[in-house]
């Protein structure tokens, strides 16, 4: 298993937008993104630090593998 990089809500929010996702709306500190075919709205909160939990949970949800997250 691969180390987690962790970073911010917006470094995070960043690499999703080069992996497909789309950012579609702000409520508060949150970032919806979204993404034609997947079921789930990412919810990224715009923290100077995510979580180690949040941030693999996110990462699940989009798809992506820890290495693939990390090359973002």
């Amino acid at each position: 298993m691969a180390k987690l990089k962790l970073c911010s809500g917006s470094d995070a929010a960043r690499k999703f937008q080069k992996a497909g996702w789309i950012a579609v709306r702000q409520k508060g500190s949150h970032v919806m993104m979204t993404k034609p075919g997947y079921q789930w709205t990412l919810s990224i909160p715009q923290h100077d630090e995510l979580g180690p939990g949040l941030l693999r949970k996110l990462i699940s949800q989009a798809g992506l593998t820890v290495e693939k997250f990390n090359a973002l």
